[in-house]
């Protein structure tokens, strides 16, 4: 974008003048602000993610501090917060321009302080009906909605030469949420962090110990400082508002379900095979003590997010993610000849090491994707807006990239409850998980095309 001789104007909580894509501004004051923008939500979004899956460790300790619950209904508490995260995220997606980036991260990680305080207190009752549970499960949901929102508020700072990256931080660093909370709540649950105004430990049938209502209120002192630190230290874009209508035309854009597509292969693999991973080890090798492994798995793939950004960045987006899909297939094939046969036999370093490499391959995916959507826009909107004044189509492009980059995390999200669905499914029809993995591949596969055909071939109709 051409430099203009706009005067500094005073640059409180909402920017009036935000032109990323000006050099000059970009260096005089634009970097800076970005900058402090981003490393306020990269906390935020960890947060969201660590109360989004805490719930997965939580309904695995119920029945051993005597909540007398089927299997049946633990499954579905285990897969609430999937589901309604995935679904909040479609609502989610169109907040920023409505409320403003600022107040919409301080507000809605201020809301996480609703489950986190509710498990913590519920837990200590095995009285506790299993509805207020089950609400409390759904309310889990609240962090995975907030990825959305992040990303398109983190979309709006950055001008397109960086974008990619800072989306991979912001979302690769805010994934680590997962990896921190299965290290950290195994921790914490087994200490009285709190002293007496964290309550009493549960006492369980061995005579041991356990604070489990430490797995939410752990959270409850940093969601605080978080929150204060968005309301205060981040800003609202003016230029970002927009009304609900002007969002939606994203719908009709075909380019937003051919990116849900490829997001589904990506973002709904890696947190799907985080919720699924540990379950997964523990059916094919029991006597592996998984949790001593497996927060590494999504350690690696947000840490590959993070790192990896600048890739897509330099060889292009789509191209990065045509190898990254071929990959995954690669590596589901190399799962599937490590797995035991009829229970037994099996190697378990050869499935952990391949299913490493899926996960770090998933974050590389969500990184090039993400950089891939403005990109397409960009040239989208001018295909569509051949007349508009340069300036207007540059933020209609922003506008409706920031929000497919939060609609397709919504569609994404649903891989939370579908993927280790898909395991127990596979496992009591075929009593293995090799059915799964086998349409896993044949999903990716599909995805390697639909990338190949949109975005890379010769005489692609969007190159990039």
């Amino acid at each position: 974008m051409a430099t203009t001789d706009h005067p500094k104007r005073p640059q409180g909580y909402v920017l009036t003048d935000w032109r990323p894509e000006d050099p000059e501004f970009w260096k005089a004051r634009g970097h800076a602000i970005a900058t402090r923008n981003l490393w306020i939500s990269i906390p935020n979004l960890l947060l969201a993610f660590s109360v989004w899956m805490v719930w997965s460790v939580v309904v695995a300790r119920l029945p051993a501090i005597g909540f007398s619950y089927s299997t049946g209904e633990l499954f579905w508490l285990a897969a609430l917060p999937g589901l309604s995260g995935a679904t909040l995220r479609i609502f989610y997606s169109f907040m920023i321009p409505i409320f403003g980036g600022r107040r919409w991260t301080a507000l809605s990680t201020a809301s996480l302080l609703l489950p986190a305080l509710g498990i913590g207190f519920a837990i200590q009752n095995p009285e506790t009906p299993y509805m207020v549970f089950v609400a409390l499960a759904l309310m889990c949901g609240f962090g995975g909605g907030n990825f959305a929102s992040s990303m398109a508020n983190i979309a709006y700072f950055f001008p397109k030469k960086t974008k990619g990256h800072a989306l991979a931080l912001n979302a690769g660093l805010g994934n680590l949420g997962v990896s921190v909370m299965q290290f950290v709540v195994p921790l914490v649950i087994t200490a009285s962090v709190f002293g007496a105004i964290g309550g009493q430990a549960q006492t369980l049938s061995d005579g041991s110990e356990l604070w489990i209502q430490n797995a939410g209120f752990i959270w409850v002192p940093f969601l605080l400082v978080s929150a204060v630190a968005a309301w205060f230290g981040m800003n609202d874009i003016a230029d970002a508002k927009a009304s609900l209508a002007d969002q939606l035309t994203i719908l009709k854009r075909k380019h937003n379900w051919v990116m849900c597509i490829l997001y589904i292969g990506t973002f709904g693999s890696f947190i799907g095979y985080s919720a699924g991973f540990p379950l997964l080890m523990k059916t094919q090798f029991p006597e592996v003590n998984v949790l001593s492994y497996a927060f590494l798995g999504p350690l690696v793939g947000a840490l590959s997010r993070a790192a990896t950004g600048w890739v897509s960045d330099k060889f292009g987006g789509g191209r990065v993610t045509f190898w990254v899909f071929l990959g995954m297939i690669i590596a589901v094939w190399g799962v599937l000849q490590f797995l035991p046969n009829n229970g037994s036999g099996g190697d378990f370093w050869g499935f952990f090491a391949c299913f490493m490499a899926l996960f770090f391959l998933t974050g590389v995916g969500n990184a090039s994707t993400f950089q891939m959507i403005p990109t397409i826009m960009k040239q989208e909107i001018a295909r569509l807006m051949p007349n508009a004044d340069p300036a207007v189509g540059q933020k209609t492009a922003d506008r409706e990239s920031a929000a497919i980059i939060a609609f397709t995390s919504a569609i994404a999200a649903y891989g939370a409850f579908f993927i280790p669905k898909s395991y127990g499914t596979s496992i009591t029809l075929t009593g293995g998980p090799e059915m799964a993995l086998y349409s896993f591949m044949a999903f990716y596969a599909l995805c390697v095309l639909v990338t190949w055909f949109f975005y890379t071939r010769r005489n692609a109709p969007v190159p990039c």
